[in-house]
């Protein structure tokens, strides 16, 4: 998939789909590591509001928050590993990608950036 800013910027993540509500509710747990331009893409059927933890999460990670048009409506930045916490932002979402904590202050991933579904199955992207 491609994140692109309204300047043109291009960063590409390689993901992993979570599509059923198993894949969705174990996510990234119990990984030691993530591939530095890999990702997991959580697909939900509709908008609404979205609220993750990190228990049994074992690496910090950024949050990156999707709405229906695939605009990033809002980012949680270098979520805190081991926690029950709950991480969300203050728009509804469709899609949430998590990658590596750090990996949107590196590479200037920003709330306004568009969100480009290359390389996914469309019927996977619902």
């Amino acid at each position: 998939m491609i994140l692109e800013s309204p300047s043109g910027r291009i960063v590409k993540v390689r993901v992993e789909l979570a599509r059923t509500p198993e894949e969705q509710e174990r996510g990234l747990m119990f990984r030691r590591e993530l591939g530095a331009d890999d990702g997991m893409l959580f697909l939900f059927a509709e908008s609404g509001p979205r609220a993750f933890w990190m228990q049994n999460t074992l690496i910090p990670l950024d949050m990156i928050f999707i709405d229906e048009a695939r605009t990033v409506v809002g980012i949680v930045a270098d979520a805190e590993p081991m926690t029950t916490r709950e991480r969300s932002v203050d728009a509804p979402s469709r899609y949430v990608l998590e990658v590596n904590g750090g990996f949107c202050a590196a590479r200037g991933v920003a709330k306004g950036d568009r969100v480009r579904f290359e390389g996914i199955p469309a019927a996977s992207a619902r």
